[in-house]
């Protein structure tokens, strides 16, 4: 474990971070993961799915039906994932079933599951500082495992799964990402990182040895890729997704990311 977390501490490309973790996991018996962290929750709700971090190596046609059809808007383990903190077995679920608790959309959610193969899981959703951050990740059992197989995985094994999830998740909650939309150009990163410093547009323009247009041009870009209407949104948001003031290496691993990974769910 100790190999493990040195390696996951030492990696700078989410991409390979999510890789090292899948295979971890499938040691457990959970063949398919999805992880979900926005940093831009609202008191509404968790946000836009366009601004979240999905990663998943669950096939694409359950990625299709589960997140672009907004099945998971009405899925019971999102739900608790986004109310609580913590792990909860999915029998949780098979608990307000048999109860009759649950309403005609979960219930269709879970038909859904069943048909991709996904009927047994763990669910972990992480503390975070920030008041407007949230994440969570489903870990679904391989197939022919049980629900009471899973719970006894996580009787022996629980505490170290908590832990390496835990860090995993730390770890790209603190690194830069791209969601549906561009990255920043170096420019735009720079002229954000000017305007965060409290420089008008004239000084970054003398400071950059442009114009005061094209300061102007590269300010409007940055609100573009990043889908904001003003420019104190722009640096908010680019400050969250880390793509300003933080190490070039770690920004460029990120854009090259997000130029999209086959077992990656494409808001990546």
């Amino acid at each position: 474990m100790i190999n493990h977390l040195e390696k996951l501490l030492s990696l700078q490309d989410i991409d390979k971070l999510w890789e090292l973790h899948c295979e971890l996991m499938s040691q457990y018996g959970f063949d398919r993961l999805i992880y979900a962290f926005t940093p831009f929750r609202t008191g509404a709700g968790l946000g836009r799915l366009e601004d979240t971090l999905i990663l998943s190596n669950h096939d694409e046609p359950y990625l299709n039906e589960f997140l672009r059809g907004g099945l998971f808007m009405h899925a019971p383990m999102v739900r608790w994932t986004a109310e609580n903190v913590g792990a909860c077995s999915w029998s949780w679920v098979e608990e307000r079933v048999r109860a009759g608790l649950l309403t005609p959309p979960e219930l269709h959610v879970l038909d859904v599951n069943h048909r991709h193969g996904v009927h047994a899981g763990y669910s972990i959703s992480f503390i975070d500082g920030s008041s407007r951050a949230r994440a969570g990740i489903g870990l679904c059992a391989e197939p022919g495992l049980r629900q009471s197989d899973v719970d006894e995985i996580w009787e022996r094994h629980g505490r170290e799964l908590m832990v390496v999830n835990a860090i995993t998740h730390l770890r790209i909650s603190t690194m830069p990402f791209v969601t549906a939309h561009r990255a920043l150009t170096r420019r735009q990163r720079e002229v954000l990182e000017w305007v965060a410093d409290g420089k008008t547009t004239a000084d970054i323009a003398m400071l950059m040895g442009l114009t005061i247009a094209t300061v102007e041009k590269h300010l409007r870009l940055a609100r573009e890729a990043l889908d904001v209407e003003t420019t104190a949104q722009a640096v908010l948001k680019a400050s969250l997704q880390r793509q300003i003031f933080f190490n070039r290496s770690y920004i460029d691993g990120a854009s090259r990311s997000s130029a999209g990974n086959g077992d990656n769910f494409s808001f990546k």
